[in-house]
């Protein structure tokens, strides 16, 4: 067997790491060139895989500098991308998110465009659910080209659609781009930030484990990939154990810190009627069919996150709830919090996250809490063309039926509509009357629509209202 060179980024972060150990348990078949930036972490990352039989090679430099991103690939065999700013830091620093996501994936394009022979080098790219938007009951079932839109104030999930229009009608020969779902953890619970409370306790996920998304990782890196999985968009996710409602992962978290009710820790209104994302996914399977990677349990990842705790949370018990209490208060008042938004009178973010104040007040307590119970039984909303036709057969008229359902049109004719030519990007206009350049790919196949609509989550209900695609998933 042949070694394989990985050109790795995102080495430090949790998927990163994990990604890592399960390469080096393989270590005589695969190479490491992983992107870092110097420092305690680059430090830390070569003692910890010092023992690495082919050698992990940390090539400083990060993804908004092209000329190491292009030295990496240029002795690569294959780009994992598994890098990024990610939430709540993203939301933090929309420029450098932008910069890092968005830029990052131009970079690696550009760098396997300058190989002599751009096929040879696949590329594994990570996007997110939260591209999809909020996504409640009864709308909570979702598959690859469902609508893409973001939820007001989530910067990471417009960067991350940003950047996967560019992958997709990049032209490359070899790519996938993967929407992961949430990743239970062992460092989960360390972030004590405000965007627990952005979470509908009504919400679903469709969550995945760490260990789990390593061993795809490593799947997907290998020799004898099928060829469905190039040039195509997935969901990751864990499958129907992994299918929890927020307030079930409240509950779970709640156990995870030693106390049996979540009530005792969180009071009901400080957490958002709306605004997130999630779903569970009607197609996720099918990766793991192609490239299986699922073996974890629930049981067991919450065991290893619930080993990882801020030392404020360690060693709770029933007595100390209280106290637990108090600290979770103070993060739902900080900047980006709910509480905090209904502190100030912060009007946007109280108009996104509840609808208005007057609805944020009528939330009630505990006591008149009802726990959604949403379908199990999958359901698939309506795309807008034929989906019996397969993707080298569409035609003019499955592109101008989508268009026209999201209440646009094709503006491209002739030559530009061969048959087969899913890749190249045509014209469109959308129902407010912007012109924009996107592969029928995008459009049919991943739920894109117009780039300066989707930038703008405040008008997303009144754009609903000549886009019967959007409107099916508007709450």
């Amino acid at each position: 067997m042949s070694v394989r060179t990985i050109f790795l980024t995102g080495g430090t972060g949790a998927w990163g790491r994990a990604a890592l150990r399960a390469f080096r348990e393989r270590g005589d078949e695969f190479r490491i060139i992983a992107l870092v930036r110097p420092g305690k972490r680059s430090d830390q990352l070569s003692r910890d895989f010092a023992d690495w039989p082919l050698g992990l090679e940390i090539l400083p430099g990060d993804l908004t500098d092209p000329a190491a991103v292009a030295r990496g690939i240029s002795r690569a065999d294959v780009v994992l991308h598994l890098g990024g700013l990610v939430s709540p830091v993203a939301d933090e620093q929309p420029a450098l998110t932008t910069a890092t996501n968005v830029g990052g994936i131009k970079n690696i394009i550009a760098a396997v465009k300058a190989l002599p022979d751009p096929s040879r080098v696949p590329v594994i790219a990570v996007g997110s659910v939260a591209e999809e938007g909020s996504r409640l009951p009864p709308h909570h079932w979702g598959r690859v080209g469902d609508p893409i839109f973001a939820a007001a104030f989530d910067g990471y999930a417009q960067s991350k659609i940003n950047a996967e229009r560019e992958l997709v009608d990049s032209g490359l020969p070899k790519w996938t781009w993967l929407r992961q779902t949430a990743i239970l953890h062992p460092g989960l619970f360390r972030t004590m930030d405000p965007i627990m409370t952005h979470m509908p306790l009504d919400g679903v996920m469709e969550w995945v484990s760490e260990e789990d998304s390593a061993r795809l990782a490593v799947a997907l890196s290998s020799e004898g990939v099928p060829e469905e999985v190039w040039g195509n968009i997935w969901h990751v996710g864990g499958g129907e154990p992994w299918r929890l409602t927020n307030w079930q992962f409240l509950n779970a978290t709640a156990r995870a810190l030693g106390i049996e009710d979540p009530r005792k820790l969180f009071d009901r209104n400080w957490f958002a009627l709306k605004n997130f994302h999630g779903s569970w996914f009607t197609d996720s399977d099918r990766l793991n069919e192609l490239v299986p990677y699922r073996k974890d349990t629930v049981e067991a990842a919450f065991a290893r996150a619930s080993t990882v705790l801020p030392a404020s949370l360690k060693g709770l018990s029933k007595a100390a709830a209280p106290l637990a209490k108090q600290i979770f208060r103070g993060i739902a008042g900080q900047h980006r919090g709910t509480i905090g938004a209904i502190k100030r009178g912060e009007e946007p973010e109280i108009r996104a996250f509840f609808g208005s104040w007057e609805t944020w007040a009528a939330i009630g307590d505990w006591s008149t809490y009802v726990p959604v119970e949403p379908s199990r039984r999958p359901t698939v909303i309506d795309h807008g063309f034929d989906e019996s036709h397969p993707p080298m057969s569409w035609t003019p008229l499955d592109y101008a039926g989508a268009a026209g359902f999201r209440g646009g049109r094709l503006a491209s004719s002739g030559s530009d509509l061969e048959r087969g030519a899913i890749g190249r990007p045509l014209r469109w206009v959308c129902a407010e009357g912007h012109w924009f350049r996107m592969s029928p790919r995008l459009v049919l196949q991943g739920g894109h629509w117009c780039p300066d609509c989707v930038q703008r989550p405040d008008e997303y209900a009144r754009q609903a209202e000549k886009n019967k695609f959007l409107a099916q998933v508007m709450p």
